[in-house]
């Protein structure tokens, strides 16, 4: 059964496609619209049953943002605060190695599940939404440092930009992508509709967000940016290029680009951690 899904797979993705080519012929407004809704949409990422006692411990708050229920953990520290910002699909749980190490230097850690992941409520996910999650978690907190992987790193350089003068000091990015327009391209070649739909996807972004897919990066977003900041991305990652995090470094004047190969994306490694606490407490 599994095999029969695994070749099922393919067809179904390349289907979307299709279906995106066909509503383009007729509307683009309309083809641009689905084309985003299924590009939000989180299939996975809700906490699984061997996650629940770990995280059990430490929920806190309920917080309300932007019509979602946002949950929010805490594990207490006598030092700085730092903020985790989880990746697409996943959830706090991800953090368990780190929050062990950042505990041990006795850091204050605060966490949270995005929309449509862990314990918190909703469907969809995109950076914009993210955003404001984290704009309302460090309002709230007040944060001096903030850790991000993956999307979450790349939604943390988009809030800093957008919150220059908050709270936070420095920010960790882990595996985060940096141009929008690579993700959108990735999105187009996958699912294997035409350009139409591809300006369909863009006017769609541009009415609710007010930017245009090639417009969004974090590498330009950072320009300028007095905080300081540690990028880790191995060399192999085959979910975010590292030249991703190449291209932030150099537009960040106050950033450390680490390189590792053969880590992969997620990162979970001690040396990994280690390199995280040191920064941060340097």
């Amino acid at each position: 059964m599994q095999k029969f899904s695994n070749l099922l797979r393919p067809v179904i993705i390349k289907g979307y496609g299709v279906y995106f080519n066909i509503l383009a012929f007729f509307s683009i407004q309309w083809a641009g619209k689905q084309a985003f809704h299924t590009f939000c949409k989180v299939r996975k990422g809700r906490v699984k049953p061997q996650q629940a006692p770990y995280l059990k411990s430490a929920k806190h708050s309920v917080e309300r943002v932007a019509n979602h229920d946002i949950q929010t953990y805490q594990w207490p520290g006598t030092g700085p605060k730092v903020l985790l910002i989880h990746g697409w699909e996943s959830n706090t749980f991800r953090w368990r190695n780190l929050i062990g190490h950042l505990s041990d230097a006795g850091f204050h850690i605060i966490a949270f599940d995005a929309p449509a992941h862990g314990y918190s409520s909703g469907t969809y996910l995109h950076v914009p939404l993210y955003t404001e999650c984290v704009a309302h978690m460090t309002h709230k907190f007040e944060p001096k440092y903030a850790v991000g992987h993956s999307v979450g790193g790349m939604t943390a350089l988009y809030y800093a930009h957008k919150h220059p003068d908050d709270s936070v000091e420095k920010i960790v990015t882990i595996g985060s992508p940096s141009e929008f327009e690579e993700i959108a391209e990735s999105y187009q070649q996958l699912l294997g509709f035409n350009q139409r739909v591809m300006r369909g996807f863009d006017q769609f972004i541009f009415e609710n967000f007010g930017f245009h897919i090639h417009e969004f990066s974090t590498s330009r977003f950072i320009e300028g940016s007095p905080k300081k900041g540690l990028l880790l991305h191995d060399k192999l990652d085959t979910i975010a290029p590292f030249h991703a995090s190449q291209k932030v470094h150099n537009a960040w004047q106050d950033s450390v680009l680490i390189p590792t190969e053969g880590l992969g994306h997620s990162m979970h490694q001690e040396s990994v951690n280690e390199q995280i606490v040191h920064f941060l407490q340097d």
